[in-house]
């Protein structure tokens, strides 16, 4: 049977329509998937580059770690507290580095809170260099006084070098810091009329004058500072007032003292050494002490 030609015509027109569909929706699908395929790509590359910049950042980080690590490494002190100080801050550089080592790059809190623990282990660092140079350089200066006032005792050495090693040994034992100085060491003769002499017949008491020294780093409140004065034979000074005391465990005769109240300042102090007898031609000796040290000598002629 022969199709009509119109009929043909229709039919044609249907199958084309029809196939016309799927290719058009084919071509859409292709056109979403290319674009979902170059978004996908430019996340991926972005997210490849943050990752890098954040593994760059956790690498420097743990380089300025290694380098706090050995600064604390090359640091160094004459005083224990200090040094277990060190050991803990050194343990605590190295808990932070093998922390880092264990985070990922990503996790931008807890590089934050390494990056923060870290400048803190900076400032902490400074602060013992601050401190050790402190320290060093009180040394050095309590190391001069200490031979400077050894050497001034070397200069006044006397016969009792026993009592003169004694006293030394008790120094270097003492903090060199606290202990009391003085100066303006003197032994004055005088006569009846309460005048300065030095004409032994006329000679009627002594005074022994003394200022000790200001010094901040000593214990304040009261002082007792004893004399001991010795005539040209080498004996002892003795009246009803001499008292005893102890310098390094040995007791010693004094032949005065007297209290003070120091705190801190300079104080200018006299001792009367008086009804010790009748005083001879010669040269009289004087030695001052506290309980801690001797604080020095001085020499008085008699004609």
């Amino acid at each position: 049977m022969t199709e009509d030609p119109l009929e043909r015509i229709e039919r044609e027109e249907r199958e084309r329509k029809a196939r016309k569909g799927p290719q058009t929706l084919m071509t859409i699908l292709a056109a979403v998937a290319v674009v979902l395929a170059c978004g996908l790509g430019y996340l991926l590359y972005q997210r490849n580059s943050l990752v890098g910049q954040l593994e760059g950042e956790k690498q420097e980080l743990a380089q300025q770690m290694v380098e706090l690590q050995n600064d604390f490494s090359s640091l160094n002190s004459d005083y224990e507290a200090i040094n277990h100080q060190l050991d803990t801050s050194r343990e605590q550089v190295a808990m932070l580095i093998e922390k880092l080592n264990k985070t990922e790059a990503t996790n931008r809190a807890k590089i934050r809170q390494y990056e923060k623990e870290l400048g803190t282990l900076r400032t902490i660092m400074k602060g013992y260099i601050v401190q050790i140079d402190s320290l060093n350089t009180l040394n050095k200066k309590l190391t001069a006084d200490a031979a400077q006032a050894r050497r001034e005792a070397a200069e006044h050495r006397r016969a009792n070098e026993e009592l003169t090693q004694k006293i030394e040994n008790l120094s270097s034992q003492v903090n060199a810091g606290k202990v009391l100085r003085a100066r303006a060491i003197s032994l004055t003769g005088y006569y009846s009329n309460d005048k300065a002499g030095d004409r032994h017949s006329r000679v009627r008491y002594m005074v022994a004058g003394l200022s000790l020294v200001e010094n901040s780093l000593a214990d304040r409140g009261p002082v007792r500072v004893y004399v001991r004065v010795k005539d040209p034979e080498g004996v002892l000074l003795m009246n009803n007032e001499s008292v005893s005391f102890l310098l390094g465990g040995e007791s010693l005769q004094a032949t005065a003292s007297r209290e003070v109240d120091y705190e801190g300042s300079e104080v200018d102090m006299s001792i009367y050494i008086n009804d010790t007898g009748d005083f001879v031609k010669g040269v009289y000796t004087l030695e001052v002490y506290t309980e801690q040290s001797l604080l020095g000598r001085a020499e008085c002629m008699l004609r």
